[in-house]
């Protein structure tokens, strides 16, 4: 064997990636390689909370994809931005961290996917995470990645909150534990007043060892077999094309853009689409690209009628002294991610489990832009947990230098522009409380004109933008499921020694931001590729609402 013989290969250096090279490489015994397309993780503009907007708005670390023209969104295209650096998107993203409700796991585990119920995941939830405020039930106090919640106290935050329990809603100090049905602080991954992303959490100290290689700028080409057996990757380093084996296994963590297109581009998926592109059929395999789902986010906007926005710390002098401040003590404004508070509520009664997400924000963005609301003003975010519209990942050409075709078909299903309808009309109402009275100025967006179906409709297909959440475009299930690309075990059907680890494998997507799933599905991964038995089960309560069948709060 070559110098470029390792046990695991690992493609894509993201949120999952980082976690298995860790957790893999605590093995003395084993030599890792760690693709990733893009470049290191050193810049202050991913280390800074509130630089989020010009890190997720640039170039440089991010693959800065397009959809198709949406066809239930006025044609429009949705930009997709995606993590290109040590990191991914965990280095790029909002920060955000929402695990989804338990039941959502229990569903997994309900469509076949054994080992995969709320129980049985909790436990990887909490050896991952370092949370702020010490360990509980549902808390991890000893993990890789540092949580910090959300300030409530501000004056827009806490009457934001107060709204809600005047509402009717319940108040819940951790949407991640007992009860997500409620308002609440919005915990984020950082530290000490900078972006905890899984490069800097996990990957660092795997890198410490010695037995983990990271190549960087290296674009994976294809995978290697030797017959049904992937046995090693070929990638693109500097105009150079190398090769690298695996004597165990080859593992695709890239995303739920980039693991498919690299399934198809090496011949798994469906086999008339492949061939339609002279890509030779190694394993035909319909699912792979398919059913990818996202949570499709609106915003309803405010004038603030006091001047306790951040709108006037988004612009010079303000913007400079929050700034400045950071780089000298990494605290004050530009230490957070200003999603500090929000909630989950359900859209009519019927609904089990909370299925719109709402995520207040202490100024407004002019829809479908980074460009501000030049004055005092505040928007509320709502977004769809579990759309029912599904799209796909499809090649444009054999050329894995293309960026794949990407559609969401967002907002295509009546059911899930009836809820993006009553999120609005929901949103209305808390914004309307008394705890809102000395803020609520005049509506901004959908607007006060909007008031019928027909206008809301409108309005959504004008604002829709992605909720940066996409996954389930290599479903996991038993090889009973016709869609299903991997097993329980997360093994690529029909192949050997391959494996895809990351938030393509969702059945069903989360009840909330995907990035705390994605590292938890790489924790518990990392133990069943060693062979290592799974963590105890932790049999937490849960809240349901007790009258859910009947009551929409």
């Amino acid at each position: 064997m070559t110098e470029h013989a390792f046990d695991y290969l690992i493609v894509g250096a993201g949120s999952a990636g980082c976690v298995l090279a860790n957790r893999l490489g605590e093995d003395p015994n084993v030599r890792i390689l760690l693709l990733e397309a893009g470049p290191a993780d050193h810049s202050w503009t991913i280390d800074m909370p509130s630089a989020v907007g010009i890190v997720v708005g640039g170039t440089r670390y991010n693959w800065c994809y397009t959809s198709e023209p949406e066809p239930y969104l006025d044609g429009r295209r949705i930009g997709t931005p995606r993590g290109r650096t040590l990191g991914g998107s965990s280095s790029i993203n909002g920060m955000v961290y929402i695990r989804g409700h338990a039941r959502d796991y229990d569903a997994w585990a309900e469509q076949g996917c054994t080992g995969w119920r709320y129980q049985e995941v909790l436990p990887y939830f909490i050896r991952a995470q370092t949370h702020a405020d010490g360990a509980d039930a549902y808390r991890g106090a000893a993990g890789h990645l540092h949580v910090t919640p959300g300030d409530t106290k501000t004056p827009l935050c806490a009457a934001f909150v107060a709204a809600g329990a005047e509402a009717g809603y319940g108040v819940s100090n951790d949407l991640n534990g007992y009860r997500q049905e409620a308002f609440g602080p919005v915990d984020r991954t950082t530290r000490a007043g900078r972006r905890w992303s899984t490069a800097r959490g996990y990957l660092s100290e795997a890198l410490a060892r010695g037995n983990v290689r990271v190549v960087t700028d290296a674009l994976a080409l294809r995978i290697l077999f030797d017959g049904q057996r992937a046995v090693g990757i070929e990638y693109e380093q500097s105009g150079a094309v190398h090769q690298a084996h695996a004597r165990r296994e080859v593992l695709l963590t890239a995303g739920a853009i980039n693991s498919p297109q690299l399934l198809l581009l090496s011949g798994i998926g469906p086999a008339a689409e492949l061939r339609d592109l002279g890509i030779e059929v190694k394993h035909d395999l319909p699912g792979v690209g398919r059913r990818l789902n996202d949570h499709p986010d609106t915003v309803v906007q405010y004038r603030c009628k006091q001047p306790v926005s951040l709108y006037p710390w988004t612009t010079a002098p303000g913007k400079w002294w929050i700034g400045a401040r950071w780089f000298v003590t990494h605290d004050g404004l530009a230490a957070s991610n200003h999603f500090e508070a929000g909630a989950f509520i359900r859209s009519r009664a019927g609904v089990e489990h909370p299925d719109l997400q709402l995520t207040f924000m202490p100024l407004a963005v002019q829809p479908g832009s980074v460009d501000l609301v030049p004055h005092h003003a505040f928007q509320i975010h709502i977004d769809l947990m579990r759309p029912s519209s599904l799209g796909s990942v499809t090649l444009k050409s054999a050329n894995p230098r293309q960026p794949p075709r990407i559609l969401f078909n967002y907002l295509k299903t009546e059911q899930d522009r009836a809820d993006m309808r009553a999120g609005a009309r929901l949103v209305r109402e808390i914004i309307g409380q008394p705890a809102m009275a000395a803020f609520q100025g005049e509506e901004l967006v959908p607007g006060p004109h909007a008031q019928s179906d027909a206008a809301l409709d409108a309005w959504a297909r004008q604002v829709t933008e992605t909720g940066y959440h996409a996954c389930g475009t290599c479903k996991m299930g038993p090889a009973s499921d016709p869609e299903a690309v991997v097993d329980p075990h997360l093994r690529v059907h029909g192949i050997d020694s391959l494996r895809v680890v990351d938030a393509s494998i969702m059945p069903i997507i989360v009840s909330g931001n995907t990035n705390a799933p994605t590292v938890m599905i790489a924790e518990k991964a990392s133990d069943l590729i060693r062979g290592l038995p799974a963590l105890p089960g932790l049999d937490a309560p849960v809240w349901i609402h007790p009258h859910w069948q009947t009551r929409q709060r």
